[in-house]
């Protein structure tokens, strides 16, 4: 059986094959690898949660779209996505609950997820494709 993300050699950023079974854990997969890559450490304690929904015009748009929506807090108010639930997926249309906390440390940054390379293909065993980060 394949990982559901493995980090794959890039000339100066970061990239990722992501692989999921249905479209869900391919995004999923998505944001538990890029988050990965960030090695944050939360301050423990207190938790928030926020609803996320975002449209976008086609899979892969939308994609870009929740995984900025990942990084944008940690950017922003300090705060790191330590778990989400993905309640609602169509090609154009995500629906998420996320949670917060505090970051007590961070060693690496990204600065952008980008639409080079990116390209959600199906084959026999599901859904897979490539994200390139701008580091």
């Amino acid at each position: 059986m394949q990982s559901a993300y493995e980090e794959i050699e890039h000339t100066a950023d970061w990239a990722l094959r992501v692989r999921g079974q249905n479209l869900t854990d391919l995004f999923r997969n998505a944001a538990l690898g890029m988050l990965s890559l960030l090695d944050i450490e939360p301050v423990p304690g207190i938790t928030e949660s926020r609803l996320i929904e975002l449209t976008a015009i086609d899979t892969e748009t939308l994609l870009v779209s929740w995984l900025e929506e990942l990084l944008y807090p940690i950017e922003v108010e300090d705060v790191v996505v330590v778990d989400f639930q993905i309640e609602a997926l169509k090609e154009s249309h995500l629906k998420a609950t996320i949670e917060l906390k505090k970051i007590a440390s961070i060693k690496k940054e990204i600065k952008a997820v980008t639409f080079n390379e990116l390209n959600i293909r199906t084959g026999d065993t599901g859904f897979e494709t490539i994200i390139v980060f701008d580091v």
